[in-house]
């Protein structure tokens, strides 16, 4: 049984409620000569989504028949492995699940893929699409690498990257690709979403309740519909005092944050740091961890103006490293 974020995802263009201008210029690029793509916005917007159905625009119901491999590298004595989602049409990867070793990703693979060319007569486009999530999060060496890949290969090879911020990635890739930037959706959008859902489902939901919901997501579409199921399936009714849970990583930081204030002794910063180690290990970003942690601190009314201002010199001060 799958969940209501993927039973109800849109597979098209014309299904994507949100942003629907944006959904028309991108089924223009698809009609014309179809250029690389760097897409962002904040986590949670429907980057992906998009994507998938930018895909099918493309390459039809084909792009749908995926597979799941793992591929091999040799980095120096050293065996990199990384999954890589595939249909005849197109690849998905993350580099960054190889770290710093991520250049050789490129030089490979993409060369790899790059060098051979549609065979499929039935296909609309006649070029292989590579999507790279969380680009942001590739190396410089990686970037120049792709830059180069994305020069030679034009003619049968397209790239659509995806992340949640352009700020890393280098001016020569951005130079190359159309930027599109996938925004949070609007309230209401978000709105008619959960209603639909909720009508299919044979749940009542008040729009009282799905305005705080919304409220509690942050106007993060995924967020507010998997909070959403977590309640219809702990309440059989719903209604307008229905407590809105959080989800677990962020009781957590709800949790550092309450030990940070009560006490700063040593024993307190061995149990925080054992707490982001568990965070970690269930693949909460770091960076996540700690814009949530100062933000949390410097809204919370315990928390001194001095105290706040260090907070806000610190998180300047010490910001996290870029890629090297």
């Amino acid at each position: 049984m799958s969940l209501w974020i993927d039973k109800y995802r849109p597979t098209t263009l014309e299904n994507l409620t949100y942003n629907p201008g944006l959904s028309r210029k991108i089924k223009n690029l698809v009609d014309s000569d179809f250029p690389h793509l760097l897409i962002y916005g904040p986590s949670g917007a429907g980057k992906k989504t998009r994507i998938l159905c930018i895909l099918k625009e493309l390459f039809g119901d084909g792009a749908e028949k995926i597979k799941i491999d793992q591929r091999s590298f040799e980095n120096q004595k050293k065996k990199l492995e990384i999954n890589i989602i595939s249909s005849k049409y197109h690849i998905e990867l993350t580099p960054s699940d190889v770290g710093t070793s991520d250049k050789i990703v490129f030089q490979e693979l993409l060369t790899e893929i790059a060098q051979t060319q549609q065979i499929d007569a039935d296909a609309k486009q006649r070029f292989k699409v590579v999507v790279i999530n969380e680009a942001d999060e590739i190396t410089r060496d990686a970037q120049a690498a792709l830059r180069r890949t994305m020069e030679k290969y034009m003619s049968n090879l397209r790239i659509i990257l995806c992340c949640n911020s352009t700020s890393r990635i280098i001016e020569p890739i951005r130079s190359r690709c159309m930027l599109i930037r996938v925004p949070l959706p609007s309230s209401d959008e978000i709105s008619t979403s959960l209603q639909h859902i909720a009508s299919n489902e044979g749940i009542h939901l008040s729009k009282t309740l799905a305005d705080n919901i919304i409220r509690q997501s942050q106007r993060n579409p995924r967020k507010a519909i998997l909070t959403f199921e977590v309640m219809a399936t702990q309440n059989k009714n719903l209604n307008n005092n229905t407590e809105i849970p959080k989800i677990d990583w962020e009781q957590v930081i709800d949790e550092i944050v309450n030990k940070i204030v009560k006490s700063q002794a040593v024993e307190t910063l061995n149990t925080i740091r054992q707490k982001i180690y568990e965070l970690q290990s269930h693949c909460v970003p770091p960076s996540l961890v700690l814009k949530k942690i100062a933000l949390n601190l410097f809204t919370d009314k315990r928390v001194s103006s001095n105290a706040k201002l260090t907070i806000i010199n610190s998180a300047t001060y010490f910001p996290l490293c870029p890629p090297q």
